[in-house]
């Protein structure tokens, strides 16, 4: 961006952030996990921008969701993801560095329910869900950008936005839920780059969305259309004739003119009249 600026050159920028999950308990559980998995460690084992970062669930719903996730994984995965070839490797040692400290540090390395293999040699960490992490903790206050998956837990689902506004806005937000109202509340309270609804990641392939951030997580969108018109520049053309020339524009500028165009903003037929034919107002 600061390179653009130079040459005054207009940007898009996709940037990343922490892409929450919304978990509502009126839900097929089987189908919602399969997604949120697809979208985690189906899309690169997290290593995505628009990967499910965390989830927030109902503390009375939360051990169930992990019983689908522990089912859903191994059927994916097999019983040891680090042998399974369709479980992308961390990119780099760096990242697996990083992985690691986060999963390491003493808040948060008790609360894994599932998962925490690492090989470090191969660069694979299997697909880890932690339970009831601090909110002050490295992991949830930075984007994960990995397999790691915490389980934030609330008292009633509508909660849920509260915990995302009080952060950054993410580049994507999920909710899984059957409630009409509560997929509106969530449409119209939570600020992020998109939001899909029963689904994760799917929106970024949907040629008729725009696709971006807004605030920490980028600027500008793009994809289809949308890509053509962020670097088109829109000019705006207006042609006028020469009849109903307006004198009250042009000096000298007269209490009279000043009358007529107080009557003209505010919209009073009586005010204008009054104002052509010279009269003040009693």
């Amino acid at each position: 961006m600061a390179a653009a600026a130079k040459h005054l050159t207009p940007v898009v920028m996709e940037l990343g952030g922490k892409c929450p999950v919304i978990v509502d308990s009126d839900i097929n559980l089987q189908v919602a996990t399969r997604r949120i998995i697809a979208g985690k460690w189906g899309c690169n084992n997290g290593q995505a921008c628009i990967s499910p970062d965390y989830i927030i669930t109902m503390k009375d719903y939360a051990q169930k969701l992990i019983d689908s996730f522990k089912c859903e994984l191994e059927r994916f995965y097999g019983k040891n993801p680090l042998e399974s070839k369709d479980l992308s490797r961390i990119v780099n040692s760096n990242h697996f560095a990083r992985l690691s400290k986060l999963l390491d540090e003493d808040k948060v390395s008790s609360k894994i329910v599932h998962g925490g293999e690492r090989d470090k040699e191969n660069l694979k960490i299997t697909p880890t869900i932690l339970l009831d992490v601090p909110r002050d903790s490295l992991i949830m206050n930075e984007e994960i950008f990995g397999p790691l998956l915490p389980v934030f837990l609330v008292d009633k689902v509508e909660d849920s936005f509260d915990v995302i506004n009080s952060g950054t806005k993410p580049l994507a937000a999920y909710l899984f839920t059957n409630k009409k109202k509560l997929k509106e509340k969530f449409v119209a309270t939570v600020s992020a780059g998109g939001l899909v609804i029963n689904d994760t990641t799917v929106h970024l392939a949907e040629p008729t969305l725009p696709f971006g951030g807004v605030g920490d997580s980028g600027m500008g969108a793009y994809h289809g259309k949308f890509s053509f018109d962020a670097f088109s520049h829109k000019k705006a053309v207006l042609y006028r004739g020469f009849a109903c020339d307006a004198f009250v524009r042009y000096p000298p500028y007269t209490r009279g003119k000043l009358g007529l165009l107080r009557a003209l903003f505010d919209g009073s037929i009586l005010g204008i009249i009054r104002a052509l034919l010279g009269w003040s107002k009693a």
